[in-house]
């Protein structure tokens, strides 16, 4: 919950839908760096909110061993929970917490609630994190592939974030003709809180000053974390195109990625890393830095997996009425961004490609871009999906 994607994809559903009359008791392995860098901040939005939060220990090293003993205090946790609370519904994002509620679901016949959002195994392997060359990697994946099809044949309700994975899915020998009750809803985005009408003038102008941005610079922008999926290098390439074409063009950052690392990498391309800038914030702090944009950028590595993927960014830049360039073959990224005039979608990544596709905000209609949001991202609508799946689970 102390990572971005907690406090934007996870916490925001909760506490809407405890709001909503739901007791939740939350369940989260964190990165002992990030957690104690910000766990005031995440217990006291769950002591406002009044739900209960149970951090565990998320160690990174140790491969296997650590994996399974943290698994086996997953499912420790939540039976010792059970016993005292006896919940209803085991709700799991994603494939490791999802052997705890199948586990609970067979043993204690709690409802289960698959929340898979994409096809985690296979983002292993595409992602070169796991090989199938390897006979130990190959084994676990087969585990996974496995245990996918028990999550979704037995869950009581599953959900994943692209139309373009639904239908994938549904592809597979395992589950043709099985009919598992799915539904799609996407990383939605808060529209409350990325709102442009609620940016003050005052605090735009206040952090322009601290990031060294003057009035006539251009802001390319892009907003997450860089790791396995994001295409740094081509996004470094698709600014220098710019920043030849415009040399009052910079590259905001808004990530907590080390600004060293992305620099080092503009540097290698002959970027003045002068126009290369990165900064950290909370959730709370997106809409602000994202204000700042003249347009954004996102390019992510078309694979197999990827079908599935619904990029949380898509949503909270769209939500905030700024164009946005991405590539095409992720999921449903690029039939959305086309559907609601958001930006443009880019085929082939390279310089000519990148010349042809410069964009700016005067060239769209935010007002268009954000009824693009309400439509497809709402949190609310989100909210509606979810609480639809909990009544008819518990029926």
């Amino acid at each position: 919950m102390t990572d971005p994607l907690g406090q934007s994809q996870v916490l925001p559903y909760v506490f809407g839908l405890k709001k909503r009359g739901y007791e939740f008791h939350v369940i989260s392995f964190e990165k002992m760096d990030r957690y104690q860098e910000h766990h005031r901040v995440i217990h006291e939005l769950f002591k406002e909110n009044d739900v209960h939060w149970h951090p565990q220990d998320y160690q990174l090293s140790g491969g296997i061993k650590t994996t399974l003993k943290q698994v086996r205090r997953m499912h420790k946790v939540a039976k010792y929970l059970h016993e005292l609370h006896q919940f209803d519904i085991v709700h799991c994002r994603s494939y490791m917490p999802a052997l705890t509620g199948l586990k609970m679901k067979r043993r204690y016949g709690i409802k289960f609630i698959f929340d898979m959002r994409g096809f985690w195994a296979d983002e292993r392997i595409d992602g070169k994190i796991w090989s199938l060359d390897s006979p130990i990697y190959k084994r676990i994946y087969n585990y996974f592939k496995r245990k996918e099809t028990q999550f979704l044949l037995e869950s009581d309700y599953s959900i994943i974030g692209t139309q373009n994975g639904y239908d994938e899915m549904h592809s597979w020998e395992t589950i043709k003709g099985k009919h598992p009750k799915v539904k799609v809803i996407p990383c939605c985005a808060n529209l409350d809180l990325f709102d442009p009408s609620k940016i003050q003038v005052s605090d735009q102008k206040a952090l322009r000053s601290q990031l060294g941005i003057a009035s006539d610079n251009f802001v390319l922008g892009y907003v997450g974390s860089i790791g396995t999926w994001y295409m740094l290098s081509e996004m470094l390439d698709y600014f220098k195109c710019l920043k030849a074409d415009n040399p009052k063009a910079l590259f905001l950052f808004v990530s907590g990625e080390k600004p060293a690392f992305i620099k080092d990498e503009a540097k290698k391309k002959g970027i003045d890393t002068a126009s290369i800038l990165v900064s950290s914030t909370l959730h709370s702090g997106v809409p602000l830095h994202l204000s700042l944009f003249d347009n954004a950028i996102f390019f992510i590595r078309p694979s197999y997996s990827k079908k599935a993927a619904s990029p949380v960014k898509q949503g909270e830049i769209m939500a905030m009425g700024i164009p946005l360039i991405c590539n095409s073959g992720v999921g449903d990224t690029d039939a959305i961004v086309l559907k609601y005039k958001a930006g443009k979608v880019i085929n082939e990544l390279n310089d000519e490609s990148y010349r042809a596709n410069f964009i700016n905000k005067e060239m769209f209609d935010s007002q268009v871009i954000m009824d693009g949001a309400k439509a497809y991202f709402s949190l609310e609508e989100g909210l509606n999906q979810y609480e639809w799946i909990y009544k008819k689970v518990l029926e």
